[in-house]
């Protein structure tokens, strides 16, 4: 079997009206670029039909990962790593609130950074739809925790919008532990750990009113999991490396 040059993953919960209309744009545009690919959808527990929809897309190369319950995006993202194939791996949301496309303004980047994380808050980025003001305050709000635990020199870590190296992303999914919406932080924070390089590159982001991310239930829990990402991994051998990104990236 021939290995994928991509493996696109996507976490999926409750996503029955959304997934469908993204999956049909990405698998055009892959198909397109005419090298080997592979989709992985990985349900997170979902009550709608959200399996359904997925395997209705078997045929064209997209494959469907299950967990019985819902644990959480993080959770979903370290099934679809562990299980993914390709030379690289692009982690994506299933809205789409970033256009596929956007996958080639990240691509060059990969050469010099085993992770290269999609950006709203660096110069060249387009946010077309902005967020509720209440969003966007939560998400400094969560930024300046974000730096206080160290990892400094990113103006946005959880665009979902995201591509790794697959052997690097397939060796942080044996070491992810968040389960929750912090996973991002905790992806760059193992990164630099390696002493590998963050790029951080401006994309196209289109805001989906449909969130997932409730404003205090997740925000709480967000920030406890930024507090247990140091303590989780208190007896791992070596040490994040300070505030090195990549290209676009702001120093914060």
């Amino acid at each position: 079997m021939v290995s994928p040059a991509l493996s696109l993953v996507i976490p999926a919960y409750d996503e029955e009206r959304r997934l469908g209309p993204g999956l049909r744009r990405a698998l055009d545009y892959l198909r397109e670029r005419g090298e080997p690919f592979e989709v992985l959808v990985v349900d997170d527990g979902s009550r709608d039909r959200t399996r359904e929809v997925a395997a209705t897309f078997a045929g064209e190369g997209v494959t469907l990962l299950r967990h019985e319950r819902n644990r959480g995006k993080g959770a979903a993202i370290r099934t679809g790593l562990a299980a993914s194939r390709g030379a690289r791996v692009l982690l994506t949301d299933a809205d789409f609130s970033t256009p596929i496309e956007e996958l080639a303004k990240l691509e060059p980047h990969l050469a010099r950074a085993p992770l290269v994380i999609g950006s709203r808050g660096v110069a060249d980025s387009s946010v077309q739809k902005r967020q509720p003001i209440y969003r966007e305050l939560m998400g400094k709000t969560f930024n300046r925790a974000v730096r206080l635990l160290g990892v400094r020199g990113l103006n946005d870590t959880q665009c979902g919008f995201k591509l790794l190296q697959g052997d690097a992303g397939r060796q942080l999914a044996q070491e992810l532990k968040i389960e929750g919406f912090a996973y991002d932080v905790e992806l760059i924070w193992l990164a630099r750990r390696h002493g590998w390089n963050v790029a951080e590159v401006g994309v196209v982001w289109i805001n989906s009113e449909d969130s997932r991310v409730s404003p205090i239930r997740s925000s709480l829990s967000m920030l406890r999991d930024l507090l247990r990402i140091r303590w989780i991994h208190r007896h791992d051998a070596g040490t994040p490396k300070g505030g090195e990104s990549g290209a676009g990236a702001g120093q914060g």
